[in-house]
Parts: C-alpha cells; structure tokens; sequence
C-alpha cells in the first residue's frame, strides 16, 4: 500500500519534469534498455555504434549521462535519474541537436513511473533473472515491472532465449506482433544476419549483449557492415570486465552481483585464464534481496579456486552476517576452493593480490564503476579502482 502511494507520488513528478522542461521526449527518438544483467553494456554498445553510424546520439545509464560531448555524473548508486535529471537531459539533448536517445531503464524506475511521458521508440530487455526480490515480492512481479517498458515502447526487442521470453508474451497480448527477437537460433536476430560479435566481446553474456545492439541499430537503418565495424571498436564502459592491472597476474573490475551475472562472467574468465588461479572478491549488498546470497556462493564455487567475501553496501546489516549468507551456498565438488572472509573491503582486495601468482586472475565485483560505499550512514567514498591502486602498490613495496 506504501509503494503504491509512492509510486503516484513518482508518477505526478514525473508528470512536472515533463511538464517543467516541455516534454523534449517528444522530439527524440527514445531507446529503453531494461533486465537484470546486461544493461549497461548494451546501451553503451549501441549508443557506441550509433555514433560510429554518424547519428547524434545521447546516452543516459548507469556509468553516466553522455550528451553532445559532455560527460555529467548521474550520481552515487544511481542507474535511471530521477524524473526532473532525466527530463533536464533530454532537454539538454533536444537542445543541442540530438536526435536518438539511448537510455538505461531499471524496474524500479518503471515500476515508480519515474519514465512516465518518455515516448519509447524502442524497448529492449536484455534478460529477466534472479533480482531484487526484496522490492518486487516474486518474479512474476518483477518482469510485470520490467513490461511496462514495452507496454510504453512501439517496438520491443526481447532474447528469445531467455526464461523471460515466454512468461512476457503471455502478457503482451496484441503488442507480440511488433516484437523483434534476438538468439542464438530462432530469432529474428542472430549471427547468421548480423554476423557474429568481434573477438573484443568474449563471453555468451556478450554475445546478446552484441545481438540486442545489433537488433536495435539495425531498426535504426544501419548496415550489417557498419555495425560489425563499429562494434570491433568497442570498449566495455568503466567497471564492466575491466583489465586494471596486467603484468605477471590480471586484475579485473565488474559490476557483477547476480547469480546470473556471476556464471557468465566467471565462466568466460575461466575459459579465458591461462592455466592460472581464479581469485574472487566478492559481497551482497545489505537491506537488499537476500535470497540470492547462497546463490551467489554457490555460483561463484564452482568457478573460484579462493573465495574472500568482503562487505557490499552492506548499510545497516552486519558486514559479518552478510557474508555468512553467502558462504552457506559455496558447495564441494571436487577441490574445495578456499574460503576467506574478510569484513574490511581495502584488506580483502590487498589479501586478494598478495595471493595471486603468475597467470592468475583476480576479479572483484559487485561496485564495479560506483564511486561510494554505504555502512548504514550515508554514502562514503569509495572505489575499487583506487583500492587496487593501494594494494598493488603495498605489494610492491615488500
């Protein structure tokens, strides 16, 4: 009852924003990227391609704003902006020439209609797993949620592939007809008519990642040829499998915190490393869905030769409890990985590199590109990037 009174509140500022800054939806083409895992990299993809296309195009998603040259911090912890940012950079973008929007949506943001008034040209789902339960109650709720874009967009692209598919065209009713699919085989949209992802995009997770771009620029009018050219040039946005260090051992930074985002990434890293070690720091976000803490351990024991579970915006829930969670789902089969918790996040990524050896790979997730950490007072400074700075610098010095 609460959220439902919040959500009208959502709803009638949004309905301001719009009103405030003279619905500058109305003149763009508005491209929505909604699902658990995947978001980021692909509305950077496609927001990459477009430009190498030649179109004047904005982004708006997690890592930042991206509007005619100019870079803006959306905030701390923040992937969709509230309504009066939002609709202050579609304004910017309508101003200053652009023509094609790609924008990061969440299902808390279409849930709270904090996206009302946006006219979606197109919506994309890129994939509906494990998440956020402790908002949506069950999963049947969250992909209702995650529908609303479509319901909002004229033309919705979706994975074939994924468990979602068929629970959303269930729902979809007459829409279906206007839905474009993307998959390995089957769809509308796979490597056979667009070509298969350039080596720059290893992993399967990638491989949609690539699909639902190349779905959505080829709506847009670009070629197959331009696509595949734009996308060898691709760099993934900051914090999303992210090379930091690589000497002896690897160091990379992702923003994975899904059971879901766990196994893609952990499985490529294991098919990528060479012969070496895969170290994993890791945590679970507190006052957050709990149930995939075991999930999360459990994923990450069958790929991880050592574990160290660390705090993740752990806010007012004890750092300690927290990991205890997640280490109640790491299973044995075969080697038993090694297990360390370490509450300081600073001493679990140091214990992290003095461990590695050469060929290693040492990946921490869960705060990927976030410049702040939360321990249930308020947003403090953090990053891991700088955090393996310090560590690899102590290391050095021994």
């Amino acid at each position: 009852m609460w959220q439902k009174a919040k959500n009208v509140y959502h709803l009638l500022v949004a309905l301001l924003a719009n009103s405030y800054f003279g619905f500058p939806g109305r003149a763009l083409t508005v491209i929505g990227v909604t699902g658990t895992d995947g978001k980021t990299t692909t509305a950077s993809l496609i927001y990459h391609i477009l430009t190498i296309a030649g179109k004047k195009v904005a982004l708006i998603s997690t890592v930042g704003a991206f509007v005619n040259g100019t870079e803006f911090d959306t905030g701390f912890h923040v992937t969709t902006p509230n309504s009066f940012a939002m609709q202050s950079y579609l304004r910017r973008a309508r101003d200053t020439g652009v023509e094609i929007v790609v924008l990061e949506v969440t299902s808390h943001a279409l849930d709270q209609n904090r996206v009302y008034g946006i006219p979606f040209s197109i919506g994309v789902i890129t994939n509906i797993t494990h998440e956020h339960l402790d908002y949506h109650g069950t999963y049947e709720n969250y992909v209702k949620a995650k529908l609303k874009l479509f319901q909002l967009a004229k033309r919705q692209i979706i994975n074939r592939d994924d468990e979602s598919y068929r629970v959303i065209l269930k729902d979809l009713g007459k829409a279906k007809n206007f839905v474009i699919t993307y998959g390995m085989a089957g769809a509308d949209v796979t490597a056979k008519t667009v070509g298969a992802p350039p080596r720059n995009l290893i992993g399967e997770h990638n491989t949609y990642n690539f699909l639902a771009a190349a779905a959505v620029c080829r709506e847009l009018g670009v070629v197959k040829e331009t696509i595949q050219a734009a996308a060898g040039t691709f760099s993934f946005p900051k914090g999303r499998m992210e090379i930091v260090f690589d000497e002896d051992f690897t160091v990379i930074i992702d923003f994975a915190h899904t059971p879901n985002a766990f196994k893609q990434l952990l499985q490529t890293l294991k098919k990528t490393k060479r012969h070496g070690r895969l170290i994993h720091v890791f945590g679970s976000a507190g006052l957050r869905d709990k149930t995939k803490r075991p999930m999360m351990g459990e994923v990450a024991s069958e790929y991880d030769d050592i574990i160290i579970l660390t705090a993740e915006d752990p806010r007012t829930e004890p750092v300690s409890a927290i990991i205890n969670e997640i280490a109640s789902g790491v299973i044995r089969v075969g080697d038993v990985p090694q297990l360390h918790k370490i509450v300081d996040r600073q001493e679990a990524i140091e214990l992290a590199i003095s461990f590695a050896k050469k060929h290693d790979i040492v990946v921490i997730t869960g705060k990927g590109h976030e410049k702040s950490i939360n321990y249930g007072k308020g947003e403090i400074a953090w990053s891991d990037h700088e955090a393996v700075k310090r560590a690899i610098s102590k290391q050095y010095e021994k």
